[in-house]
């Protein structure tokens, strides 16, 4: 009976057979022959037993005392709740950083639809005075207007569309998927 009762109450204590050796002054091996049955404590460490364990030596001696699995319980909960804040503080984290990419990117598309309407614009001969970056162009057969063919060295005006829808797309949809819930 001791040793079962020995054994249970520690553990409901949550403390090792190392903590409460050196709690009794007492190495880890004597705990590990009471708890096993193949020695037995003198009165006086019975007492000191009972003291670090909060219960009586009639307790230790006698009544049964089954393990108490709700302060089990409660400790794998305290350390699931720890778990879960810690998560839960690392992926608000990466929403934040990943929110950040997103109006990042979408800022940046809408920059290359400014830039492209602007220099498609300034082609075309309709706005002059807006130049967001130097064109190298040239006109063949005269400017007269509808019939004119325009020569640029510049990249196709197409693909930065094309990227800029893209881009925006993406970002917009980022920044819906990292919204807060």
């Amino acid at each position: 009976m001791l040793f079962e009762n020995l054994k249970n109450l520690r553990k409901a204590k949550g403390l090792s057979q190392e903590e409460l050796a050196q709690k009794l002054n007492v190495v880890r091996q004597t705990i590990s022959k009471w708890e096993k049955g193949t020695s037995v404590p003198d009165s006086e460490m019975l007492i000191k037993i009972a003291e670090e364990l909060d219960t009586s030596v009639n307790i230790l001696l006698g009544e049964t005392v089954t393990p108490d699995e709700s302060a089990e319980l409660r400790a794998i909960a305290a350390k699931l709740e720890i778990l879960n804040e810690q998560f839960s503080k690392r992926n608000e984290h990466r929403r934040k950083v990943w929110r950040i990419v997103f109006i990042t990117l979408g800022t940046a598309a809408i920059l290359l639809f400014i830039m492209g309407f602007d220099t498609m614009l300034r082609l075309q001969g309709h706005i002059d005075a807006l130049v967001s970056f130097p064109v190298q162009e040239g006109v063949i057969g005269g400017a007269d207007g509808p019939t004119s063919i325009i020569i640029t060295r510049n990249p196709s005006y197409g693909r930065i569309f094309i990227g800029a829808a893209i881009a925006s797309v993406i970002a917009a949809i980022g920044i819906y998927r990292t919204k807060k819930n």
